[in-house]
């Protein structure tokens, strides 16, 4: 007989069980994890205009010290 794999979730230090929580109480838990990947992304994105902008800033200074 195969094993019924569960999923846990980990709220402030506490196992929830996936699979034993509400319909509204997974939505929830889908809106957080949407969140959180939200949120990387946005961190990921930040990252590289921050960097983009070094670069042309530079660039920038670079033509106005040659001219």
């Amino acid at each position: 007989m195969a094993e019924k794999k569960t999923n846990t979730i980990t709220i402030d230090d506490v196992e929830y069980i996936y699979e034993d929580m509400t319909e509204k109480q997974q939505a929830l838990v889908s809106h957080v994890a949407d969140l959180d990947r939200k949120i990387n992304s946005t961190a990921f994105n930040l990252d590289q205009l921050s960097v983009g902008k070094g670069a042309f800033l530079e660039m920038l200074k670079k033509e106005l010290e040659d001219s």
